[in-house]
C-alpha cells in the first residue's frame, strides 16, 4: 500500500475475450472502485483532451472524422498492424492515463481499487498495484466469444487473439488467476473466494454479498426503500422483468446472473415486497440505466424519484460524470417527473462530450427515449 495510504490496488489484466470486464464488474459488486484504463486511453485523445493534437501531429489529419474526432477504428487498424505506431500511441496516451488514474484513486472513497488494463504488465501502472489478477481462457473459447459477441469471422477472431502477448506470460506473474471457461455462477464463486483471500480486512463471508449504504426510506411514507440487488435475488428479478415487460423480455435466473456481469440492480421495495427495479451500470464514468420496471399500482412519481436518486447516489460513489436513462413507452412520456429529477430529452450527438456520446450510441435504439443529466463538472482528462 505504498502508493496511496489506505488503498489496496488490484491490477486486473488478461488477453482479449478472457472476461476481464466481467470480473471487474464483479469486484465492483463486492465493494471495489474500478477503473477501465483502456477506456481512459480513448478519452486521452478525444477532441479537446490533452492527447488529441499529439495524436494528429504524429499520425496525420486523415484520422479526423466529420465531427472533428479521431476515428478510433482507423487508428486501431493502424496501430494493431504497426508496432512502431502502437509504441508512439502508447507514449502519448500512457502518461495521461496514469495521471487520470491517480486522480480517480485519490477521489475514490473505496479502500479497494481495481485497474483493468489489457497491457497492465507492459506499462508503469503495474508498479502501483499491490496484487496482480489475470483472467484466463483457452484460445478456442476466446475465438468463439469474439465471433459471438463482436461478430468477427473465425479468421478475424484468431488473428486478434494472436496479436497479443502470450497469455502464459501473464499467468506466470499473477498473484491470482481467474479461469473463465464455465458459467457466471462458477466465475462469481472464484472471484468472491479470491476477494476474501487477498483483500485486506475484508469480512465478507458470502459470495453473493453486494455492498450498499443504508436503504433510502422516504420520510413521508416510511414504506418504500431501495436496496442493491444480489445474485441470490436473480429468480425474483427474472420473474419481475418477465411479468412487467408483458412478455417482451422473458428472463430466467440464469439470464439475470449473466447480466450481473454487466450491470447492477436497484430493487424498490414496498411493505417488504419488491415492486420495481432499475438495471444500471457505470462504464467509462457514465451511468446508463437501461431497465426500469415498476408495478402499476404504486405511486409512479414517488417510486421513480426514490429509485433514480439511489442510482445517482451509487453512481456518485463511482465518480460518474453523467446519467443517461433509456426510457420506454409510458415512462418516457412522464416529462414533468423527469424535469423535476433534472433530466431532459436528448439525442446522442447533442451530448457534447465524446465519451458520453459513445455511451449513448451503444445503447440508443428507436424503441427508447434518451434522458440526460450531468452529475459532476470536474471531469478527468479535461483540457487545462
Amino acid at each position: 500500500m505504498s502508493n496511496w495510504p489506505g488503498k489496496f490496488v488490484i491490477g486486473l489484466t488478461g488477453n482479449i475475450a478472457t472476461g476481464k470486464s466481467v470480473v471487474r464488474r464483479m469486484l465492483e459488486h463486492l465493494g471495489a472502485y474500478t477503473i477501465d484504463a483502456d477506456a481512459l486511453t480513448h478519452r486521452a485523445y478525444a477532441k479537446g483532451a490533452p492527447g488529441y493534437q499529439k495524436v494528429i501531429d504524429n499520425f496525420g489529419k486523415w484520422l479526423i472524422n466529420k465531427d472533428g474526432e479521431i476515428d478510433r477504428s482507423k487508428l486501431g487498424n493502424l496501430v494493431f498492424h504497426d508496432k512502431d505506431a502502437m509504441m508512439q500511441l502508447e507514449t502519448i496516451a500512457h502518461p495521461l492515463v496514469r495521471q487520470a488514474t491517480e486522480i480517480l484513486i485519490k477521489r475514490s472513497i473505496q479502500p479497494v481499487i481495481v485497474i483493468e488494463a489489457i497491457k497492465l504488465l507492459e506499462g508503469d501502472l503495474r508498479n502501483v498495484c499491490d496484487s496482480i489478477w489475470v483472467t484466463n481462457a483457452p484460445e478456442q473459447i476466446q475465438v468463439e466469444r469474439l465471433m459471438r459477441k463482436r461478430g468477427m469471422s473465425r479468421e478475424q477472431a484468431t488473428e486478434r487473439t494472436h496479436m497479443q502477448s502470450a497469455q502464459s506470460a501473464k499467468v506466470a506473474v499473477a498473484n491470482i488467476v481467474i479461469t473463465n471457461t464455465g458459467s457466471y455462477d462458477t466465475l462469481w464463486k472464484q472471484v468472491s473466494a479470491a476477494w476474501i483471500e487477498i483483500v485486506p480486512k475484508t469480512n465478507n463471508p458470502e459470495p453473493d454479498t453486494l455492498t450498499t449504504k443504508k436503504p433510502v426510506t422516504p420520510a413521508s411514507t416510511g414504506e418504500y426503500f431501495v436496496r442493491r440487488g444480489k445474485p441470490k435475488n436473480s429468480t425474483v428479478i427474472a420473474e419481475l422483468i418477465s411479468r412487467l415487460s408483458k412478455g417482451t423480455r422473458r428472463m430466467t435466473a440464469e439470464n439475470v446472473m449473466e447480466e450481473f456481469g454487466e450491470k447492477a440492480y436497484m430493487l424498490l421495495e414496498l411493505d417488504q415486497k419488491i415492486v420495481g427495479l432499475a438495471g444500471w451500470q457505470v462504464e467509462n464514468l457514465v451511468t446508463r440505466t437501461t431497465d426500469i420496471f415498476l408495478e402499476e399500482h404504486i405511486n409512479l412519481e414517488k417510486s421513480l424519484e426514490i429509485l433514480i436518486k439511489e442510482v445517482e447516489r451509487a453512481s456518485s460513489e463511482l465518480q460518474s460524470e453523467a446519467s443517461l436513462i433509456f426510457a420506454m413507452n409510458e415512462l418516457a412520456a412522464q416529462e414533468q417527473i423527469w424535469k423535476q429529477l433534472g433530466y431532459e430529452k436528448r439525442t446522442p450527438e447533442t451530448l457534447g462530450v465524446q465519451a458520453w456520446q459513445d455511451s449513448a450510441t451503444e445503447i440508443k435504439s428507436s424503441g427508447n427515449t434518451l434522458l440526460f443529466k450531468q452529475l459532476r463538472q470536474d471531469r478527468v482528462l479535461r483540457p487545462i
